[in-house]
């Protein structure tokens, strides 16, 4: 039976956890300890740092980790007194997060499972979403928002990082070269295009627009709070020395 596109990209996640990618490194037990003293910062998007006024007081929330798995933001979390779920496709970041909670000796909840398909979470369940870059792996969003929404109790944040479409317009290396069209579907490029992305663990990912991604969060019933843009770290794609490649929001489920 042949795989899925998120099963691809769970197997793609492993391999590049495998590789030590930057987003699977878990946080040492040092950086654990500065965090109870108030000493932290997490990521929605490559560089920039999220503001702690985003998040309020942490001691007692229950946070999702949404697509977040790594074991980089969910320690800090929990060291701030945060009650975490993480949800992730891929074993060995789940892996990771498992480590860190054994070795700090903290509980956690984890939980493999597709985000493309219904949480298997209750209504009204968490305090707050982390959610960062990672809808790009998925060809349909406006459901992810829906289901944030569903299970986010009223007052409830989320917070999520994603591509802007730039990203999937130009050759990664300079000279920059259009190449794409937009929107940029890999399923529907010819079938040795695609089998090639896969065998190569490149990740089969997909763009989408700030209507999609702003938008679609308007429409799930969100209020958008608060945002920010960024780009790649040094020797990311050529393009983020002429363009920010990514933004992160804000949004409360007010009612």
């Amino acid at each position: 039976m042949k795989q899925s596109y998120t099963e691809i990209n769970a197997k793609t996640w492993d391999k590049w956890s495998e590789n030590n990618c930057e987003w699977s490194i878990p946080i040492t037990q040092q950086e654990y300890e500065k965090a109870k003293t108030g000493e932290w910062g997490v990521y929605l998007t490559p560089c920039i740092k999220v503001p702690h006024e985003w998040f309020g007081s942490l001691k007692d929330k229950k946070i999702l980790g949404l697509a977040s798995g790594g074991g980089q933001q969910m320690p800090l979390f929990t060291a701030l007194g945060a009650e975490c779920t993480i949800f992730d496709y891929s074993d060995r970041q789940l892996a990771a997060e498992r480590m860190v909670a054994e070795r700090e000796g903290y509980n956690i909840r984890i939980i493999k499972g597709d985000m493309t398909k219904p949480l298997p979470f209750e209504e009204e369940s968490f305090d707050i979403i982390f959610h960062p870059v990672s809808n790009c792996y998925i060809e349909h969003i406006q459901p992810v928002w829906n289901e944030c929404y569903r299970i986010l109790k009223k007052g409830g944040i989320l917070l999520a990082g994603f591509a802007n479409d730039i990203c999937f317009l130009f050759e990664d290396e300079a000279p920059l070269t259009v190449v794409n069209k937009l929107p940029f579907n890999p399923l529907k490029m010819e079938p040795e295009k695609y089998d090639r992305m896969a065998d190569n663990y490149e990740g089969i990912q997909f763009s989408h627009s700030m209507e999609e991604q702003i938008g679609g969060q308007l429409k799930a019933g969100f209020t958008l709070t608060d945002l920010y843009e960024d780009r790649d770290r040094p020797g990311g794609a050529a393009i983020r020395d002429y363009a920010s490649q990514y933004m992160a929001t804000r949004a409360i489920k007010q009612r």
